[in-house]
C-alpha cells in the first residue's frame, strides 16, 4: 500500500496532536515552546478538515495560549495537498503538495513561497499516526516544528 493511500485511510481516524516548536539562532520570532490539543476531523469523499485546538506554552513562560487551526487535506492520486484554512474554506491558503518518498514518507514536492519565507515538510507514518516536521526559513524566521497526530488510546 503506498504512502498516500495510507494516509488518506488514516486522516479521519486521528484525534490528539501535541508539537514542540523551535526557533533558530537567526529567527526573530521566538516561538519555541511546546504544545497540545485535540483533533476533530470531518472527513469528505476527496479530502479530510483537521479542526485543531488546543494550548500551546511558550519556553520561558508560565501562561500558556490557546491555538486553534484549521487544516485541510486534498486527496489527489499523486500527491495530497495541505491548505491552511485560516481564512476560510474558500479562500484556503495552500501550503504544499505532498508526494510519497517511500512507504512510509512524504515529503512536500516543492517548498511554499510566503513572502520571503520558505516552508517544507516531512511527513513519517507510525503504527498510530503520523509525524509532520515543518521547517520554515526567511530573512527574520527560522523555525522546526514538529508535529505528532494520534489516534485515540484503546
Amino acid at each position: 500500500m503506498t504512502a498516500i493511500i495510507r494516509l488518506t485511510r488514516l486522516l479521519p481516524s486521528i484525534r490528539r496532536l501535541s508539537f514542540t516548536s523551535r526557533s533558530g539562532h537567526a529567527s526573530q520570532v521566538a516561538w519555541s515552546g511546546q504544545g497540545a490539543g485535540i483533533v476533530t476531523p470531518e472527513t469528505h469523499t476527496d479530502w479530510v478538515r483537521f479542526i485543531e485546538q488546543g494550548h500551546f506554552l511558550p519556553q520561558g513562560q508560565s501562561r500558556e495560549v490557546a491555538f486553534r487551526n484549521v487544516y485541510r487535506w486534498d486527496f489527489h492520486p499523486e500527491h495530497i495537498a495541505l491548505y491552511h484554512e485560516r481564512r476560510g474554506p474558500d479562500a484556503a491558503v495552500w501550503l504544499f503538495d505532498l508526494v510519497a518518498e517511500s512507504a512510509t514518507t512524504l515529503i512536500s514536492k516543492s517548498p511554499h513561497l510566503c513572502g520571503a519565507d520558505t516552508y517544507q515538510a516531512r511527513l513519517d507514518l507510525e503504527p498510530h499516526g503520523f509525524r509532520l516536521e515543518w521547517h520554515i526559513a526567511g530573512p527574520h524566521k527560522n523555525e522546526r516544528l514538529v508535529y505528532h497526530y494520534r489516534q485515540p488510546d484503546d
